[in-house]
C-alpha cells in the first residue's frame, strides 16, 4: 500500500505508451510531453520497479522481461480506471439482468402486459419478479434494497427514496345497474346507505376515500375487504355493494350494460401513480432504463 502512494495515474499511463512504442521520442510525442519529462519518468520509473524495464540492444530500446510481463495487467488497469470515468452504459439486448417490482394487482394490470410485452421483444435476457405489499412494507423493500422499483401512491417518502409520478388517477363508483335510480347518481345520504366494498391490504381507515369522509365527519358501511382489485369488480353484479375504486380499474366495465360506474356523490382529491426507488439506484444505468421504459408504457 505504502508503494501505491508513489504512483500517480500519468505515471502509469506514460510507462504503459513507453513499453508499447518502445521509443522516448514517440512516447513524447504521443504524450503531448517533452522528451526530458519522458525521460525523467522512465528513471523514476526504473526505480519504483526495481528493474530497468528498456534496455538499448543494436541501437533500439528492447522491453526486459518484467516489462514484458506489465503490458497486460496494466493494459488491463488502465481500461478498467477509464470504465469507472466513463458514463455506465446498458444494453438491454445483450443483458441478462433480474429486476425485483412491487405493485398491486391494479398496478400490474396498468403496466406489466405492455412491460412484458417490451421486455420479450427488446430485452429478452431480462427477468421480472413481482411481488406485492403494504405501502410501508414497499418502503422498507426498496429501503433495505430487497426491490428494485415500487409502483403505487405514496404520500410520503422516507428522504433516501426518489419518486417518479407516472399518471394522476381519479375516484368512481360500480354498482349493479339494476340497483340505482334511472339517472345512475346517487346522493351522500343514500350512497352512505349502502354496504360498500373496499379494496386494502388490511383493515381500517388508511385510504383516500374514508379519509375524505371523515373530513366531513361521515363514514361509510364496509360489508367486505378484500386486497384484490381485479377480483373486487366481479363482487357487485347482483348484490347491492357499491364499489369505490381507482377510475382505470373501470375501464373494461363501462360498455357491461348490467354494471354501471358513476361518479363518487362527494369530492376526493386526485392521486398520482408513482415508481419508487432507492437513491442509491439513481444513477444506476440498467435502473435508469427499466425506469425509463416504465414511464413509457404508461403515457
Amino acid at each position: 500500500m505504502n508503494r501505491l502512494k508513489r504512483i500517480n495515474l500519468n505515471l502509469m499511463i506514460t510507462l504503459h505508451a513507453l513499453l508499447t512504442e518502445k521509443h522516448i521520442s514517440r512516447t513524447a510525442a504521443r504524450l503531448h510531453k517533452s522528451q526530458p519529462a519522458v525521460s525523467h519518468a522512465l528513471a523514476y520509473l526504473r526505480k519504483l520497479f526495481d528493474d530497468p524495464l528498456l534496455v538499448r540492444r543494436a541501437g533500439q530500446l528492447e522491453l526486459t522481461s518484467r516489462a514484458c510481463g506489465l503490458i497486460e495487467p496494466l493494459s488491463h488497469a488502465l481500461e478498467q480506471l477509464g470504465a469507472l470515468l466513463e458514463p455506465p452504459v446498458f444494453d438491454p439486448a445483450q443483458a441478462q439482468k433480474v429486476f425485483r417490482l412491487a405493485m398491486s394487482d391494479y398496478g400490474a394490470r396498468i403496466v406489466l402486459p405492455k412491460l412484458v410485452r417490451i421486455l420479450r421483444a427488446n430485452a429478452p435476457g431480462v427477468e421480472l419478479v413481482i411481488t406485492q405489499a403494504t405501502r410501508e412494507v414497499m418502503h422498507l423493500q426498496v429501503l433495505e434494497g430487497e426491490i428494485d422499483l415500487a409502483l403505487g401512491v405514496f404520500p410520503a417518502l422516507p428522504p433516501e427514496l426518489r419518486a417518479q409520478g407516472l399518471f394522476s388517477e381519479s375516484f368512481a363508483c360500480l354498482a349493479d345497474a339494476a340497483s340505482l335510480p334511472s339517472s345512475g347518481d346517487l346522493d351522500l345520504e343514500t350512497w352512505l346507505a349502502r354496504p360498500h366494498a373496499l379494496v386494502a391490504m388490511r383493515d381500517g381507515m388508511d385510504n383516500e376515500i374514508d379519509r375524505a369522509l371523515a373530513a366531513l365527519k361521515r363514514q361509510r358501511r364496509i360489508a367486505v375487504t378484500l386486497p384484490h382489485w381485479s377480483v373486487a369488480n366481479d363482487l357487485v353484479e347482483g348484490t347491492d355493494l357499491i364499489l369505490t375504486v381507482a377510475c382505470r380499474n373501470l375501464d373494461a366495465l363501462i360498455c357491461n350494460s348490467r354494471l354501471r360506474v358513476f361518479q363518487l356523490p362527494f369530492p376526493v382529491k386526485s392521486f398520482e401513480f408513482q415508481q419508487i426507488w432507492h437513491q442509491h439506484r439513481q444513477s444506476d444505468a440498467a435502473h435508469g432504463w427499466l425506469r425509463k421504459v416504465l414511464a413509457d408504457v404508461v403515457e
